[in-house]
């Protein structure tokens, strides 16, 4: 089945990266300081948000290509330059607003030591050149999605994000922790990708076709990207508001403590992306039917593979990042792990709906879910941090979470598929997040609780996966069993 093997490569491409990431964390800790990552973290966070001027036209390229698939080479090249016409010109323009608030923000709201807000602001030109880099990129990637290359754009990916990483890294180390340089490395690392990925856009959709810009194509690509906009405004809203307001209220250091392990729990997205991501060109084309079987099916599928890997990261994070960082993050940073592990479980059924909804024409349905969630996730948001520190922030982050799962999988079928196994999922969790905040790796209570809890949720898991796929694994292992001992003699 093509949506298992394109999972399988956004799989691959998402954890090569995770795996470079682990080791390049500690380094860039210790070359550059926590100050300066903390500032690194907020200048990734404003161009991931100024990654709004897209215009939604990435995802709506995946769905335009998606649907025409069996329409003229012609008419797929239009969707293609018409789109990518229109995000070149809205990435200049993004650069140019990013560069005016990144300006400000940097000057007179963050939260730094004097002798590095000159170097901060310095780099902000370097920071905004990176929006029409990162919005032309949205079209290519979604044009290669749309027509399922997800090989190449994995390969691409992989070659970008490592460069990415380990360029401002080496020039750290052989000139110094100046921001520009590292920007400026970063940015080169993108521009390699997106080099790249154009040429792999043209030989697939242009090259010996006669595309133009079409205006009835930007028509078309607006009225669907408009409300993916304002889901793409509101999304990274939503998800970097709360580095923003502890940066505001706690300083770049606690931006820091609360990012590390931010970044480390939100690695478990990979397998949900990966498999929605794969998913979304065949939800395009697909009758209401069979998007019903095909996110049920996913829905399952996921609730069965991720519930107790989440329970591992809940008991593991903690001993983990005292491994992986030790003390150059505060103490409370494993409990920001924990409860923000929690809010990713949920994020992961989340995405199913999200993608179901904008693979059907409902894009709409997923903005109004979040303009709903604005005002009680700031409100929860601030006081948490004021009541609880970083705690808090992360309760906030999780409750959001669960909420984007309930409303969208509601939205997408008025029906939560599975809803008591996931219950006692969650159940399962927060009591994990209990117990190894009480005990150590050390006690023998915590490696009970985590053997309890682990039996339970496995139990769980093998009674929610979906029956053609528990055959297919109890098939395989009998097969496995009746294998003859390659070890042994005649």
């Amino acid at each position: 089945m093509s949506v298992r093997r394109h999972t399988g490569y956004n799989l691959l491409g998402a954890l090569i990266p995770i795996i470079l990431s682990l080791v390049t964390v500690p380094l860039y800790l210790e070359l550059v300081g926590a100050e300066r990552y903390g500032v690194l973290a907020i200048a990734w966070l404003l161009l991931g948000y100024f990654g709004l001027f897209d215009l939604g036209l990435g995802r709506a390229t995946s769905f335009r290509i998606s649907a025409l698939r069996s329409a003229p080479a012609a008419t797929r090249s239009s969707t293609f330059l018409s789109a990518l016409a229109v995000n070149a010109a809205m990435g200049v323009a993004g650069g140019l607003t990013l560069w005016a608030a990144a300006a400000y923000f940097f000057s007179h709201v963050f939260k730094v030591d004097e002798h590095l807000r000159g170097e901060i602001l310095a780099a902000v030109p370097l920071l905004a050149a990176s929006v029409p880099v990162a919005t032309l990129m949205g079209v290519l990637t979604g044009a290669m999605q749309g027509r399922e290359k997800f090989l190449e754009i994995n390969v691409i990916s992989v070659i970008s994000t490592t460069l990415f990483q380990l360029v401002p890294l080496a020039l750290a180390w052989r000139l110094g922790p100046n921001l520009s340089l590292l920007l400026g490395g970063a940015l080169a690392a993108r521009g390699f990708a997106l080099v790249a990925m154009g040429y792999r856009c043209h030989a697939e959709l242009i090259r010996g076709s006669k595309g133009r810009v079409d205006k009835g194509e930007v028509v078309a690509l607006l009225k669907y990207g408009g409300w993916v906009s304002l889901t793409s405004a509101l999304g990274p809203l939503l998800y970097i508001a709360d580095r923003f307001v502890i940066g505001a209220l706690l300083g770049a250091a606690a931006v820091t403590n609360y990012t590390v392990p931010l970044q480390l729990a939100g690695r478990t997205a990979i397998l949900p992306s990966a498999l929605t991501t794969a998913l979304f060109p065949r939800l395009s084309a697909a009758s209401p039917d069979e998007q019903r079987e095909l996110t049920d099916r996913a829905t399952l599928t996921l609730a069965s593979l991720l519930s107790l890997p989440f329970l591992g990261g809940v008991f593991l994070i903690g001993p983990f990042l005292n491994l992986w960082v030790g003390d150059k993050i505060a103490p409370q940073a494993d409990l920001v792990g924990r409860i923000i592990l929690v809010g990713m479980w949920a994020n992961a059924f989340a995405l199913i709906s999200f993608t179901r909804l904008q693979a059907a024409g409902r894009p709409d349905l997923v903005t109004k879910v979040m303009l709903l969630e604005i005002p009680p996730y700031f409100l929860v948001m601030y006081l948490g941090i004021i009541w609880f520190g970083l705690p808090g922030a992360a309760f906030a982050v999780a409750a959001r979470s669960l909420a984007d799962y309930a409303l969208l999988t509601w939205f997408a079928g008025r029906r939560l598929p599975g809803w008591r196994t996931q219950a006692v999922n969650l159940a399962l969790l927060i009591l994990g997040v209990w117990l190894a905040s009480i005990w150590r790796i050390t006690d023998w209570q915590w490696w009970l609780a985590a053997l309890i809890l682990g039996m339970g949720t496995l139990a769980i898991a093998a009674y929610s996966l979906p029956g053609e796929l528990r055959e297919e694994l109890i098939r395989r292992l009998r097969a496995a069993l009746r294998r003859p001992d390659l070890g042994t003699g005649p």
